[in-house]
């Protein structure tokens, strides 16, 4: 039996939970709206930014299955953006590279673009993995 390989991972989910007041670990699972409502309410006043805790293991495989595994790694991306997103080093790693260095020449747009970033990431990394499937004549 094959199993689905795994595009998401728990240490970078629970990483990203410690800034999850701030919706980072909700982004990165996909749950954009969410992700939105706990940056505008510190994590539901951080009530739910601690069930997240327990919540993170499911949500991990919830994204696995929605993702496009391929050679961009969500991890990678993820991190990238969170910590270096106003200099557009995520856009690079996707091989974005103009918008890349117009983020780096505008720190992200002036915030825009990394907000848009934090909504889109995932499909623009399953579109770029799917793409490449396609390229190598795979299904999925």
């Amino acid at each position: 039996m094959q199993t689905k390989p795994t595009t998401h991972d728990v240490l970078i989910g629970y990483f990203l939970w410690i800034f999850g007041f701030l919706g980072a670990h909700r982004f990165y699972y996909g749950r954009q709206i969410s992700g939105t409502i706990y940056f505008f309410t510190l994590g539901l006043l951080f009530v739910g930014w601690i069930i997240d805790l327990f919540l993170i293991p499911s949500m991990n495989r919830d994204a696995d299955y929605r993702f496009v595994d391929g050679p961009v790694n969500y991890n990678i991306a993820w991190l990238l953006l969170t910590f270096l997103g106003v200099f557009g080093a995520h856009r690079m790693y996707c091989g974005k590279w103009l918008t890349g260095l117009l983020y780096l020449c505008t720190l992200g747009l002036f915030g825009v673009g990394i907000i848009y970033d934090f909504w889109t990431l995932n499909s623009q990394i399953s579109q770029i993995n799917h793409a490449d499937r396609k390229r190598a004549g795979e299904t999925g």
